[in-house]
Order: C-alpha cells, then sequence, then structure tokens
C-alpha cells in the first residue's frame, strides 16, 4: 500500500500470528524456579562477594587459628598436670602445679578474647556480603528487560531477595566458624593424638574415613532436598504475593476457598520438603554418632588396659579421652552446618543463575548521541521503522516485516483489533524490546545505539496501567523529571486537567497516595501519570490504551490538553477508543501485525475500509 510522501505504509512479509510471550511452553527455563547458569556460578559469585572483605577474612582465619591453638592446650596440661604436678605436690613442690593452673586461665582467657574479636570482624565481613548481594540482586532485577520479567514472576524475585539472602545470612553468621572450628580442631587433635601415643592416634585417624564417607552421603542425598524445598518456599511466596496483589478480584468472583486450597497444598509441599530435610539430617547424626560412640569404647578399653599393663601414662589416656570427647562433640554441630550450607548452597544456586540472566535490550557499547535541535525548534524527531519485524522467542511472530515513517511533530493513531500488534509496535518503539530484524530509528540513530538516558529523555510511554510508587502526588509527577520544581510539577498537571482534582486532596500534592496510588481511583492515577510523562518533555510521547481509565468528561478534558500540549511533539497514540482519534494527524489500522490502512482520520471514515467500519462500530456503542 502506498500513501503520500513522508507517510508511506508498507508491509513486507506474509502476516503472522499473535503468540504468546516466551516462557509459555513447556520446558521453559523460566517455568523452573532454578535458572540456567555457569558451571560453578554460585562459587565464583561467592568469591566476588568475599573479595572485597579479603583482608578482614584472612584476619578472622588467623584469629581463628590462634584461638584454636589456644583451646586445645587444655588437656596437654591437664595431662601434665596428672603425671608431673601432682606428684611433685605430694613431694611437697607447689611450683609445677601453679604454673599449670595459671597457663590454664591464661589459654582460657586469650582464647575468649581472640573468639570475641573473630566474631566482631566475622560479623562485619558477613553483614558487608549481605548488603553487598542484596543490591547486586535489586540492580540486576533492574537492569533486566522487559521480556524476563514478563516470564519470571515478583514472587520469585521475592523470594530470591528475602528467603535466599536469609539463609545465606544464617550460614555466615552462624555456619562458617562452626565449620572453620571444628576443621582446626580436628587437625590439632588429629596432630596432637599422635604425637600424645601413635598407635591410639592411628586408631582414631582411622575413623575418620566411615565418618567422611557419611559426611560425603548426607552431602549428596541432602542437596537435591534443599533444591527442592527452595523451590517450594519460593512457590509460597508467589501464590501469596499474587494472592494479595490481586485481592480485588478475589473478592469479587468469590476466589477464597479456591485459593485456600491451591496454597493448602504449595503449603503442604513444603511441609514435606521440610520434613525431607530433617530427615535426612537425623539420618546423619545417628550414622555419625554410631560410628563416634564404637571408636571411643574401644579406645578407652584399649587404653584402660595399656595403662594397667605400664605401657600408657594415666595422664595421656586423660588428655586422650578429653581430646577425643572435643573430636566427636561437633559432629552434631558438623551436622547443623551441612544443614544450613546445603540450604545455603541451593540458595546461592538460584541467585547466581538470576545473576547470571543478561538483559535482551543491552546498553550500546559505544553510545550515538543524538543530533542536536536547532534552537527554537520543535521538540518532535522523526520516527522510522526500518524493515522491522518481531516474533517472540519461541517463534510466534507479531510484526511481519514493515517500513514506516512518522515525520517530526506528527502525531499518528494505531487502531485495531485486539491482538493486532498495536502494543508490540509501540514497546519497539519505546524500546522494551529490539526487533527481531530490521532496525527503529529516532532521527536517523538506531534505539539501539542510543544510551539509555538519552533513549529515556527522547522516548516517554504511558501505559494502561497507571502505576504509581509510595509518595506524594508531587513526587509521583516528578519522576518524569527529578530536578523539576515544584512550580513545574503543578504547571504540568493544570497542563492535563489534574490540578483541580489534586488540590482538593487532603494534604494537595504532599498527599501521600499510598501503595499502588491505592487512595485515589483509577482515572485520577491515569492523570497523574500524564503529568508524569509531559513533565518528562520527551520529543516522542507513546500512548499504550492510556484513557482507558477515564470517564467521558476526563477523557474530553484530557484530550484538549493534549491537543496543546503535543504541538509539535511527536506521538503515537494507540486506542480503542475511537475519539482519541479527533487529535491525530494521521491513523494506521492494524491487523494481523500488518498495517492495512494509512492515513488521516477524515479520509479514512470517508472510506470503505476497515477504519470506517471500526469508526461506525464505535458510534453504534455509543448509541
Amino acid at each position: 500500500m502506498t500513501a503520500a510522501p513522508g507517510t508511506e505504509a508498507t508491509t513486507k512479509a506474509a502476516p503472522g500470528g499473535t503468540a504468546a510471550p516466551e516462557g509459555d511452553g513447556p520446558g521453559d527455563p523460566f517455568d523452573q524456579d532454578l535458572l540456567p547458569a555457569p558451571r560453578n556460578a554460585q562459587f565464583a559469585l561467592l568469591g566476588s562477594l568475599l573479595a572485597p572483605a579479603r583482608a578482614r577474612v584472612w584476619l578472622a582465619a588467623v584469629l581463628l587459628v590462634v584461638q584454636q591453638a589456644a583451646v586445645q592446650v587444655g588437656p596437654l596440661l591437664v595431662a601434665y598436670a596428672i603425671d608431673h604436678a601432682v606428684p611433685a605436690l605430694r613431694a611437697g613442690r607447689h611450683g609445677p602445679l601453679i604454673a599449670v593452673g595459671c597457663a590454664y586461665i591464661g589459654c582460657g582467657l586469650a582464647a575468649g578474647g581472640l573468639q570475641r574479636v573473630f566474631i566482631r570482624t566475622a560479623a562485619r565481613v558477613s553483614q558487608d556480603v549481605l548488603v553487598d548481594l542484596r543490591g547486586r540482586i535489586f540492580r540486576h532485577a533492574q537492569s533486566l528487560s522487559l521480556d524476563f520479567h514478563e516470564r519470571y514472576t515478583s514472587g520469585r524475585l521475592i523470594s530470591r531477595a528475602t528467603s535466599d539472602v536469609e539463609t545465606i545470612r544464617e550460614l555466615l553468621n552462624d555456619g562458617l566458624d562452626e565449620l572453620i572450628e571444628v576443621v582446626l580442631s580436628t587437625l590439632y587433635i588429629g596432630v596432637l593424638l599422635v604425637v600424645l601415643d601413635w598407635r591410639l592416634g592411628l586408631v582414631t585417624v582411622a575413623s575418620a574415613i566411615p565418618l567422611y564417607a557419611s559426611v560425603r552421603s548426607y552431602q549428596r542425598r541432602s542437596m537435591a532436598v534443599y533444591r527442592r524445598r527452595s523451590t517450594a518456599t519460593a512457590a509460597v511466596i508467589v501464590k501469596f504475593t499474587e494472592t494479595m496483589n490481586g485481592i480485588r478480584p478475589v473478592k469479587a468472583f468469590r476466589r477464597e476457598e479456591p485459593n485456600d486450597a491451591a496454597f493448602a497444598d504449595l503449603n503442604h509441599a513444603h511441609y514435606r520438603a521440610n520434613g525431607d530435610a530433617l530427615l535426612e539430617m537425623a539420618r546423619y547424626v545417628v550414622g555419625s554418632r554410631l560410628i563416634a560412640n564404637i571408636t571411643v569404647a574401644g579406645i578407652v578399653v584399649w587404653g584402660a588396659y595399656r595403662v594397667a599393663g605400664g605401657g600408657m601414662a594415666l595422664g595421656v589416656l586423660a588428655a586422650f579421652v578429653l581430646y577425643l570427647r572435643r573430636l566427636y562433640d561437633p559432629i552434631d554441630r558438623l551436622g547443623m552446618f551441612l544443614n544450613s550450607y546445603q540450604s545455603a548452597a541451593a540458595s546461592l544456586e538460584k541467585i547466581a543463575g538470576l545473576l547470571a540472566q543478561a538483559p535482551t535490550v543491552p546498553e550500546p557499547e559505544h553510545p550515538v548521541p543524538l543530533p542536536a535541535r536547532p534552537q527554537g525548534a520543535p521538540p518532535g524527531r522523526e520516527v522510522v521503522f526500518d524493515g522491522t519485524r518481531f516474533a517472540y522467542r519461541t517463534g510466534g511472530e507479531v510484526l511481519p516485516a514493515f517500513d514506516l515513517r512518522i515525520p517530526a511533530g506528527q502525531t499518528v493513531a494505531v487502531v485495531g483489533a485486539t491482538g493486532a500488534g498495536k502494543s508490540t509496535l509501540a514497546k519497539l518503539l519505546a524500546r522494551f524490546y529490539d526487533p527481531t530484524e530490521g532496525r527503529v530509528l529516532l532521527d536517523g540513530v538506531p534505539l539501539a545505539d542510543l544510551a539509555r538516558d538519552d533513549l529515556r529523555r527522547g522516548v516517554v510511554m504511558v501505559t494502561q496501567e497507571a502505576f504509581l510508587f509510595s509518595g506524594t502526588v508531587a513526587e509521583n509527577i516528578a519522576i518524569g523529571r527529578p530536578d523539576s520544581t515544584r512550580a513545574e510539577v503543578e504547571a504540568a498537571a493544570k497542563a492535563i486537567g489534574a490540578h483541580d482534582f489534586i488540590a482538593a486532596l487532603p494534604d494537595g500534592y504532599d498527599t501521600d497516595v499510598r501503595k499502588r496510588g491505592g487512595r485515589i481511583s483509577a482515572g485520577q492515577r491515569q492523570l497523574v501519570a500524564f503529568a508524569r510523562a509531559l513533565l518528562a518533555d520527551p520529543a516522542v510521547l507513546i500512548l499504550d490504551e492510556a484513557t482507558s481509565s477515564l470517564d467521558i468528561p476526563g477523557e474530553q478534558a484530557v484530550q484538549h490538553a493534549m491537543a496543546t500540549v503535543l504541538r509539535g511533539r511527536t506521538a503515537v497514540v494507540i486506542a480503542h477508543r475511537l475519539s482519541t482519534v479527533e487529535i491525530a494527524d494521521r491513523v494506521l489500522v492494524m491487523r494481523d501485525g500488518r498495517v492495512v490502512e494509512d492515513g488521516p482520520p477524515s479520509e479514512l471514515i470517508t472510506a470503505s475500509g476497515h477504519f470506517a467500519d471500526l469508526h461506525q462500530a464505535w458510534r453504534d456503542s455509543l448509541v
């Protein structure tokens, strides 16, 4: 189809049907809680989190090494006291026993002091890691493209930033020091036992083989359980978040009982996953305790036999028993650590998978600036779709390849039935998506080559969902231009016809709109969103069903204001209400992803085509 020069719109391919966004098909990783990530990505993530605190990590390690050395001296002092200091005391020499007592007290004080410094140092490292991790999740989630958020639910993101981070916090705060203490004490005690008596020492060391096998078996079994538990936790959060966000339709359609049943199933799955985790823990503790008790009983009997035969000093056996108690008592603590570790490892794996996702609409490596506008020139810029085609990754084509030029300052209305591709065209112009083929240009510069700040200053979109953030009305309007003054905020509101209702609020522009703007009506939220966009003063303004929440008087007021505000600005207006078309210089009629009619609204109404039929149907609906 050929139109007048400067308004050409031709299609180059057969029509394609609309398709559901990627992620709706079976086997899509976005349907799973665990996103794909490079091998060992969780360990690389942990290393990068600890890297800034490397010096404090080493300090904490040194403190714990020295602290454990002070702790493990105790049984040796007991052995010396039994075999040497007590006989010396009976001989009238008090010095050895006093020296042993002072040494024991000194080691206890040193161990306590070093432990205190270690806990403070480790706590600072832990908090720094958690602050960094939460910040990374939040920043990365914001940087990911719109298609990611349309497939990966907000409940899962909340689960990553809350329950998964909390699991890692528990490991860092309560688990790592336990593990290091167990490892260091095991090494110290193993060496000391061999030094005290190499025969008994080798028996003790040999018992570590079945204990190690028990630990490895627990790790293999429990990892799958903790992944399932983390997924079950996320599912509970997703369902809860979804239900509370949709509480109005829940109430309207009496969905309480079906929701209760669905949540009960998820809650029971979470219960089973937790039960399986505790069962695996119980199996590990019972098996490890059995190995430890058999080893201790055998060593005590053998040691007592040797003491009775004079082949071993009583003090050495006493020290040996004390060391054995210290060696095997941490088995439960090690089990608790493994419990925390497996849970944290599953959480870290999921966070690493999230952070491994790359934006599908990336920032350009070498941004190209927009050409400067002549002094006093209108703000609008030319928009060109050059061989542009779009299809979802699953293969469903939404827009066949087409060419379209919108001159600077022109207001274009895009109409058509639901699913015709109108909103997809708008999202390509706003660069929420990149075309599968071809380019979208702004004053000759591809959108993919524009820096994010230039793009957002150049193109602003107002959607059907007028989302307001918690805060005042003025703050929500100023999001369009954060450095604006109160006078500029009020001027934008007046231009769009929102000033009167804002002034009538309890605190005027300082009224808190509360969560999601719930304090004001849907139409009022839409007016605030208009004022926000107009304050941003974009070159191109996209209105995607932006008047859908307004009543007839409100829509007429907005249209009257827009006729003035959009003068000289390039605008793309997508609407089902054909009353919005009256402000347009040009109308595009879309069908099955193609532009099937293109021209001024007055000409299309008098022609016998799709737009004339749509316009007549709209007039009939008014009657």
